[in-house]
């Protein structure tokens, strides 16, 4: 029963959040929190490739050069920053990333 009241709880707080911009459309932020938001999505995807850089396995913290997770997201960063492409960034990243598995001999078979 606590699960569900938790979900509720969530569910109800996020719906607020969501249902304010819309119920106030006139609602005007501060110059700071306009600037603030504009890094909310770089955070948010920050928070989220990360961990799967670092941490591969889910359990221990792999900064070895035989993680292709990490090398092949330095490498898709430094392509980033080079060409400002994200179709570069992301097929350059694949590539590295999938030739680093099969040099490192972990493509599965």
């Amino acid at each position: 029963m606590d699960i569900w009241l938790l979900i509720a709880g969530m569910a109800l707080i996020t719906f607020v959040i969501r249902y304010s911009l819309f119920a106030f459309p006139d609602l005007r932020f501060p110059p700071l929190v306009r600037q603030g938001l504009h890094y909310v999505p770089t955070a948010v995807l920050t928070a989220i490739v990360v961990p799967g850089m670092l941490i591969p396995d889910g359990q221990q913290l792999a900064l070895r050069l035989d993680n292709a997770y990490l090398l092949a997201g330095l490498v898709a960063i430094a392509i980033a920053a080079l060409t400002r492409h994200l179709l570069a960034t992301i097929g350059g990243g694949l590539l590295v990333f999938f030739m680093l598995r099969w040099a490192l001999g972990q493509l599965p078979l």
